[in-house]
């Protein structure tokens, strides 16, 4: 523990000097990488958050039973070395390593995994009201979790649930350690204690995460010594302090920025994920509660520009709610909503719609969320050009996410949403379905409900038969593009730029960043 302390002071003792000598010397500290994010962190609890700016800071403090493998979102062991799958698919037996720590020291074993699923999914729990778990959705199957052994975990499920591994990986399945869930309760978000090779160190509100290099960690340690992970919101800011030479590594570069890091001091990384950018309607009230209204906003704004103007080709028109990234479950015989003010501006007049005037809520920035203030105001432009007249309010990304989560009823009529998923099942079942309103614990902020999408989307996840589940998907995707509960923009290809001395570093198509590996020259 002594060693630890020194090791934390030093590094905060360099971070420190960097700061204050930063534009003198433009270099990050030997050993230390310092990532730019795009916001601050809302919780550093895996369960108990949703943005994907928090999961890039925790896959590297936790692990799940299993993982996605490098460079694919196929599944692979963790700290599960084994499972098998019942018959009926509805029993799953995992077999744990042996010697795992937590980061406190206490062991992992099967009651911790149990202690981590009941926490979610009992609400009678002792420790239950250490939450929110806002995606605890993606265990809804889970009917029980019990210990067999000290090593042997089985979870029973309700009915056969395909994307369950995959959920497993994802990180809403991060097991967290039950003994700090005691000892820090509500505050366990700050006080973070995982089984990863990178340990909690320090949380500077608004300027910094430290994690440091876990000795003790069962696989192959982390390259460096520590990782620094540093909320820069402004975009125009983080890419000034990569320039500078302030950041190792940044994620999510401006379109616009992007020939800015053109020379040999610079890598830019690229890498096409599960992805979609849409907005959301508010399907129950107002204008959009017609459907030809979010028709005709569909045909209304040029996706098209937006994607060649605004992000410089980084990414594609979307289609639908589905991303292409699930190429075997993706619809390739629907087109994108074509650019025509003027079918929009018949559906509006067919509708009764004239002089409407739209509460629009945008976030200055955050998970996935591309370049969303000049898009807004693209979407803006688009919609005035038809006869709506909208009104722009900004928010800061945790609170935007406050505004639109709980539900745009009562409240606005549109707002910018962005996904990365891990199964084509998880968007739509979350965000689509009538049972995933936000009263119900989902994030259909929309109110969109069809009982015809509810009842595909129930059957795909049942189905054990890959090809039946694609079949099942794509008439979703039909039904919902008909139906244009949201505004489908665009999919996006993540980025990140890094400096020449950095080695090892990868996109994801988790849209997660793996640093363990990553090193310095």
């Amino acid at each position: 523990m002594r060693n630890i302390i020194q090791r934390i002071l030093l590094i905060s003792s360099l971070l420190g000097l960097f700061t204050i000598f930063s534009s003198a010397y433009a270099q990050t500290p030997p050993n230390v990488l310092v990532v730019g994010q795009i916001a601050e962190p809302k919780s550093l609890d895996p369960q108990a958050v949703t943005a994907i700016n928090d999961f890039r800071i925790l896959m590297n403090v936790y692990e799940g039973l299993v993982r996605y493998k490098n460079g694919s979102l196929e599944v692979e062991p963790a700290l599960a070395e084994s499972w098998t799958i019942s018959e009926d698919g509805k029993k799953y037996t995992f077999k744990l390593r042996e010697g795992v720590k937590f980061h406190d020291g206490s062991p992992l074993n099967a009651d911790a995994v149990v202690f981590n699923f009941e926490r979610m999914l009992d609400e009678d729990h002792p420790f239950h009201n250490t939450g929110p778990f806002p995606l605890s959705f993606f265990f809804s199957a889970v009917e029980d979790v019990k210990a067999v052994d000290a090593k042997t975990v089985e979870f029973t499920l309700n009915a056969p649930f395909a994307p369950f591994l995959s959920n497993l990986a994802y990180p809403t399945g991060l097991i967290v350690s039950p003994e700090a869930v005691k000892k820090y309760k509500t505050e366990f978000g700050r006080n973070p204690s995982g089984t990863g090779p990178f340990k909690f160190a320090e949380w500077e509100a608004n300027n910094k995460v430290v994690v440091v290099n876990n000795e003790n960690y069962w696989g192959d340690k982390a390259k460096v010594e520590a990782v620094v992970f540093r909320p820069i919101t402004d975009a125009n800011t983080r890419v000034a302090e990569m320039l500078s030479g302030n950041l190792d590594i940044m994620v999510e570069v401006p379109p616009v920025s992007l020939d800015k890091f053109s020379s040999d001091s610079f890598e830019l990384k690229e890498q096409a994920g599960p992805h979609v950018w849409f907005l959301i309607l508010n399907a129950k009230e107002g204008p959009f509660a017609d459907k030809r209204v979010r028709q005709a906003a569909n045909y209304a704004i040029n996706k098209q520009a937006i994607v060649e103007d605004v992000l410089e080709g980084t990414a594609q028109v979307a289609a639908g709610p589905t991303p292409p990234a699930f190429a075997w479950a993706y619809n390739e015989d629907l087109e994108p909503y074509p650019y025509n003010p003027e079918k929009a501006k018949a559906l509006l007049k067919e509708a009764g719609i004239k002089d409407a005037t739209l509460t629009f809520y945008v976030t200055e920035g955050g998970s996935g969320m591309l370049d969303p203030i000049p898009m807004a105001t693209a979407i803006q432009a688009d919609l005035k050009a038809v006869g709506i007249d909208v009104n722009i309010e900004t928010y800061e990304w945790n609170t935007f996410l406050g505004k639109v989560n709980p539900g745009l009823e009562g409240k606005a009529d549109m707002a910018e949403m962005a996904w990365m998923t891990n199964d084509p099942d998880t968007l739509p079942f979350l965000a689509l379905r009538t049972e995933a309103w936000p009263e119900k614990g989902g994030f259909n902020s929309g109110y969109y409900s069809n009982p015809k999408v509810d009842a595909l989307l129930n059957a795909a996840r049942e189905s054990t038969d890959q090809a039946e589940r694609a079949k099942l998907y794509k008439q979703m995707q039909e039904i919902v593009q008909e139906d244009a509960p949201w505004v489908f923009v665009a999919n996006w290809k993540q980025n990140a730029v890094v400096n020449s001395d950095v080695q090892n570093f990868e996109l994801e198509p988790s849209f997660f960043l793996l640093l363990d590996d990553v090193s310095k020259q």
